[in-house]
């Protein structure tokens, strides 16, 4: 406990740091050599923690994300830059959580003309797609600078976050107990455990953190699943509905910069499929390095090969929409939806999955669940 809280000094202490830099020090060069170290602080942080859950969590917030912010911040761009009188805390929570805050919609796509869209619908232009266009974000147009317009206010009234985190940790509290008959299960049956395992464990700690947020800091926050259960390609389970904080984040921190200098080499219109390629490249480095910090042995590249297959699939994907089958052949929801998810399942199965039950991550993760629910009844009785 006692490590656990001067890490997290520490990290309070270095945004307390960049926070002075960014009021001092000139966006660019002159500011990345101001954060830098601290990004090389924040990617040695995590080898403090030997729990899964609290060293892949750690992990996840301060040595990807944290430093993903940071980065980003050094050049006056990402959430970081998106209000220049913004206060200590909300940087130091904005910097070192997995939060989106909820942007306003820009004025001038307010203003547009709604018959505008035609027209540009049949443009060239329009059929360059990123991994987002399938269901647009905020941001319409891959070259148009970055803007945050956070809303700092009260979530509404009638909030569901409450009702879901409630169900979601039900679900997972009898996931956990399925464990128990798992060594009676089919193989396969045992990994789709492991994939609900995942995405509830994912979604709920985001969740709660989230909520907390919200609670202590009076922001509006987006959530961080959008439904992935109901993805009807791997273009909309990437870029719209899967951790929507992390594709916020690569979309600033990878993907633009790769579609700025494509665009110059091979133009618009094929721009984003090396850009897509390119950030499914770092987000496979970065998922490598959060594996490392929760098995602390060497990587055997598994899991890196798995996101690179998905960013080589999701790009012919596409090609295939813009060139073959764009506006002439759609396959419904009812088939879409469930060759999509299999895929996802099926490469999970191939790929992701196997270094982590060979480092018997799973098992550590049981007794560490052991040791939860035993400290759990100790307090409570």
């Amino acid at each position: 406990m006692n490590n656990f809280i001067k890490v997290w000094l520490s990290v309070f202490i270095s945004l307390c740091y960049c926070y002075s830099v960014g009021k001092f020090v000139p966006k660019g060069i002159p500011r990345l050599f101001g954060v830098f170290p601290i990004v090389c602080l924040f990617l040695l942080l995590p080898l403090n923690f030997y729990s899964v859950h609290l060293g892949g969590t750690f992990a996840f917030f301060i040595a990807w994300l944290a430093n993903f912010k940071l980065l980003l911040f050094a050049f006056g761009k990402g959430p970081l830059s998106s209000d220049p009188s913004i206060s200590l805390g909300h940087f130091v929570a904005i910097a070192c959580l997995p939060i989106k805050i909820k942007q306003n919609p820009p004025l001038d796509s307010c203003n547009k003309p709604q018959n505008t869209q035609n027209k540009s619908d049949t443009s060239p232009k329009s059929h360059s797609i990123d991994p987002n266009k399938e269901n647009p974000p905020e941001k319409t147009h891959p070259n148009r600078p970055y803007k945050e317009n956070p809303v700092l206010k009260r979530p509404r009234k009638g909030h569901k976050w409450p009702l879901n985190i409630t169900i979601r940790s039900i679900l997972t509290a009898m996931l956990i107990q399925l464990y128990d008959y798992s060594d009676k299960f089919h193989p396969w049956a045992k990994l789709c455990l492991y994939c609900f395992h995942i995405y509830l464990w994912l979604d709920i700690t985001l969740a709660l953190v989230a909520a907390l947020a919200q609670a202590m800091l009076g922001l509006e926050l987006e959530p961080q699943f959008n439904a992935p259960y109901l993805s009807t390609s791997l273009q909309d389970f990437w870029g719209k509905r899967w951790n929507i904080m992390v594709t916020s984040i690569l979309r600033q921190a990878v993907y633009e910069p790769f579609l700025h200098v494509a665009t110059h080499v091979i133009g618009h219109k094929w721009a984003p499929l090396p850009a897509i390629l390119g950030t499914f490249v770092v987000s496979a480095l970065m998922h490598e390095l959060m594996f490392y910090y929760v098995s602390h042995v060497k990587p055997t590249w598994e899991i890196t090969w798995f996101f690179l297959f998905h960013g080589v699939c999701l790009v012919v994907e596409i090609y295939l929409k813009k060139v073959v089958l764009y506006q002439k052949v759609r396959l419904p929801r009812l088939i879409s939806g469930p060759l999509a998810l299999g895929f996802l399942v099926v490469t999970s199965f191939w790929m992701f999955f196997p270094p982590l039950l060979r480092f018997k991550v799973d098992v550590r993760l049981l007794e560490e669940y052991t040791i939860f629910k035993d400290i759990f009844h100790a307090l409570k009785f």
